[in-house]
């Protein structure tokens, strides 16, 4: 029985070390956390999003110390994915359609240093898929693209009450969402 039982613990074990060779991370800002997290949660192959800050200069920064300080931080999303389900590129593109990379002054209604848009790298292949989509938005549009390309260093998650609030407050969050005219403007941008 005792030879039976480890043998399927190392089974569990070998299977949950496999499984974890596939995940990945990827990081990006795209105004409120909240509706990106929306955004990345609905793509098949995206395990987890977990609403944070990163960019800046402050350890482990609040909510308050990010949108009202001085801690260089922006909004971001730590996206956590199987790479055999869904690419970074297919992440990126989702990225993309999600923001508006034109606006130098954050995003929608959301307006401060710490709602810009961001595109995070964490190494030279992301980097040159970012700086080719770039090039395509900015001849397709004839416009400026003025996301941020930063490469990534620290991801601080944010407080609970930020994680999952699409779900957990979803009609204050609709509310918000509307308001914001965010899916209004993204049509307008990208079409329906």
């Amino acid at each position: 029985m005792k030879i039976f039982f480890y043998s399927i613990l190392i089974l569990f074990n070998l299977s949950t070390f496999l499984n974890a060779q596939n995940l990945s991370k990827a990081y990006f800002a795209g105004g409120c956390f909240w509706c990106m997290e929306e955004s990345f949660e609905k793509l098949k192959g995206v395990e987890e999003v977990i609403s944070g800050y990163s960019g800046g200069i402050t350890k482990n920064p609040t909510y308050r110390e990010v949108t009202y300080g001085d801690t260089g931080h922006f909004e971001v999303i730590e996206i956590i994915y199987n790479k055999e389900k869904i690419s970074y590129e297919e992440l990126l593109k989702n990225f993309w359609i999600n923001i508006d990379p034109f606006d130098a002054y954050g995003q929608f209604c959301d307006k401060g240093y710490s709602y810009r848009s961001v595109a995070f790298y964490e190494n030279k292949k992301q980097k040159e898929f970012i700086e080719r989509d770039v090039k395509q938005l900015e001849k397709k549009f004839k416009k400026k693209v003025v996301t941020y390309i930063k490469k990534f260093e620290v991801f601080y998650k944010a407080e609970d009450k930020h994680q999952d609030y699409y779900e957990i407050y979803f009609e204050n969050y609709l509310r918000y969402k509307k308001a914001c005219r965010r899916e209004k403007i993204l049509n307008n941008i990208w079409g329906s």
